[in-house]
């Protein structure tokens, strides 16, 4: 069985790599169209934003005054590694693919993967996956479509 620090940072850092690195490439796509551009954001988020959500989950849990210093950095370093080697996963169909081709085996990549963490957390809580499963995916496609718009309005205003 896990312990639960290392799930807490890895369950996190999963979920945070998918939604913000799909919101990120969508958004900068449809802004600039740019593979270097979108290459250099996943990097950035792979690396900046995984020591920020690390950051972020070690002060959450120190701040519970329940955990010992060992399950905080368990947590922090379950975190940043799972936040960037998720995130870095997403440049490879960047890299090997036409970019629109490359964005929309992104989405799926990073839906099924939420879909499955999903289902195993829904299966860890006993309930309902379906339900997990749903809720989850309906807010990661929210995500995506705003940033796709949000791109999209960026070009227009400033492009």
């Amino acid at each position: 069985m896990m312990k639960h620090s290392v799930k807490t940072g890895l369950c996190f850092g999963l979920t945070s790599g998918i939604i913000t690195t799909l919101g990120l490439i969508v958004g900068l796509h449809s802004g600039t169209g740019s593979k270097l551009v979108i290459i250099g954001g996943i990097l950035t988020i792979a690396v900046a934003d995984a020591f920020s959500d690390a950051l972020g989950i070690h002060i959450s849990e120190e701040s519970e005054n329940k955990h010992t210093a060992r399950e905080i950095w368990q947590s922090t370093t379950s975190t940043f590694l799972s936040k960037f080697v998720f995130a870095m996963t997403f440049i490879i169909p960047v890299l090997l693919l036409p970019l629109t081709t490359a964005i929309i085996v992104s989405v799926i990549w990073g839906l099924t993967a939420l879909g499955v963490l999903s289902f195993y957390i829904a299966k860890g809580q006993d309930v309902k996956p379906w339900k997990v499963v749903a809720e989850h995916l309906s807010i990661a496609l929210i995500v995506i479509v705003i940033t796709h718009y949000v791109g999209d309005w960026v070009m227009l205003a400033f492009g």
